[in-house]
């Protein structure tokens, strides 16, 4: 974990982008308080496409019928 003030931190932003993306966990600091962590953001290996599930899933005719358990409890 490397800690770095704001001053040095606004220099070399290039160099701590680099090094956070690399897996460093970079802190920057003001007043000896921790004000920010850099963290790469995740990288998604696809963008979900819509409709790519159609034709997957088939519900029955009488999907919302009551059930045979459950008819005493619904007279």
């Amino acid at each position: 974990m490397q800690q770095i003030n704001l001053a040095e931190a606004s220099q070399n932003l290039p160099d701590l982008i680099e090094a956070a993306l690399s897996g460093e966990e970079i802190i920057i600091i003001k007043d000896n308080q921790p004000l920010v962590k850099l963290t790469p953001v995740p990288q998604f290996k696809r963008r979900r496409q819509s409709g790519s599930a159609k034709g997957l899933i088939t519900i029955s005719d009488d999907f919302d019928e009551p059930l045979e358990d459950f008819k005493e409890y619904m007279e």
